[in-house]
């Protein structure tokens, strides 16, 4: 029994995370139940359950609810300063930049696969392993002497592109279980540990309120405009937009109008038709290489500029400070500053940064 691997895994109270710690526990594993509080008792907040939000207790219970259920020690760790400093600061200062952030991808980097198994350690917990419920895959490529990011099997449910910043360090202490699994399957599991769990709806989103509850600033109006520069009406804050969005602009137009870009220093949004939205090439910053060093020649790759978006065929290409050109092979639409782009061949997440400009 004393030479059983140890495991730490993130329970939230939800389907994914319970079956990752039932399988890991089955597989003879010696489990505990970890989960991170990042709520720190705001007065916003007017949306339904989310990852931050005010309903935490009831999920924090329900983990530990799951744990009794394993038979498996249980552990709160406070992280919502840090997740407030690290998470929303930046998600703060990016919106109110035009820009679009992924809160999540920074989360997993630094929060939930950096801070959460760290303040493990500092109490006094020991581990061989950090594992969650996430659809994803790692495994050790021998040739390369690397850990390999691979998306899980059941492609309704990948969540490599949240995880291409994590370092070889994390990826060489990370457990995923329910990577060679169907949704469909890790339901029918749940049903052993307990039978509500099976039927529990999930909850994906990072904040379901109005964002503008996050940036705690008064209403800035300025100008909507076409490309052209002639405006067509007037905005409370460029923050209310994102790149290609169409509802919600209250122009009459005599065709459709989508947000084509944001100018912080105007303070306007720049509307156009479909095809303004249309591009082709983009530069990509702040990167994280997975399964190469660093590029050094042009290479062709599937790109995902967002989480629930299908893959797109390009050309990746080195540019000076270590930047990368991607090249669409068909125009793709909705490409905006502040998104992350990860790049994979095949099933193997190559890399990834953050858009810095579109062409």
């Amino acid at each position: 029994m004393h030479n059983k691997k140890k495991v730490i895994v993130g329970l939230s109270g939800g389907v994914d995370s319970s079956v990752a710690a039932l399988l890991l526990k089955e597989q003879g594993y010696d489990v505990t139940g970890v989960t991170m509080s990042l709520w720190s008792g705001e007065n916003y907040y007017t949306g339904k359950h989310s990852c931050f939000g005010p309903g935490e207790d009831e999920e924090i219970r329900e983990a530990r609810e799951i744990a009794m259920a394993l038979d498996i020690p249980f552990h709160v760790f406070d992280c919502s300063g840090k997740y407030r400093e690290i998470v929303l600061e930046n998600f703060r200062l990016e919106y109110l930049s035009g820009r679009t952030p992924n809160p999540c991808v920074k989360c997993n980097q630094l929060i939930k696969f950096g801070m959460l198994p760290e303040l493990a350690k500092r109490n006094g917990m020991e581990f061989d392993y950090f594992a969650t419920g996430h659809y994803a895959r790692v495994e050790w490529q021998e040739s390369s002497k690397r850990y390999r990011l691979r998306k899980g099997i059941d492609p309704n449910k990948d969540q490599s592109y949240f995880l291409y910043r994590l370092s070889q360090e994390q990826l060489s202490q990370i457990l995923f279980p329910l990577g060679e699994l169907t949704k469909r399957e890790v339901r029918q599991l749940a049903s052993r540990i307990m039978t509500p769990l099976a039927e529990k709806e999930e909850s994906q989103d990072f904040y379901s309120g109005d964002y503008k509850e996050l940036f705690d600033i008064p209403e800035t109006p300025g100008e909507i405009v076409n490309t052209q520069g002639h405006i067509l009406g007037q905005h409370k804050g460029i923050w209310n937009y994102t790149v290609g969005q169409r509802k919600g602009l209250g122009i009459a137009w005599t065709e459709p109008l989508y947000v084509t870009s944001l100018n912080k220093e105007k303070n306007q949004v720049i509307v156009g038709i479909r095809e303004d939205v249309l591009s082709s090439d983009f530069l990509v910053e702040d990167l994280n290489w997975i399964d190469i060093d660093n590029l050094v020649h042009p290479i062709g790759v599937n790109v995902k500029i967002r989480s629930a978006q299908k893959e797109r065929e390009a050309l990746l290409e080195p540019c000076e400070n270590g930047n990368v050109k991607v090249t669409f092979h068909n125009p793709n639409d909705s490409i905006a500053p502040g998104q992350s782009a990860v790049f994979y061949q095949d099933d193997i997440v190559i890399g990834g940064g953050i858009i810095k400009s579109v062409s």
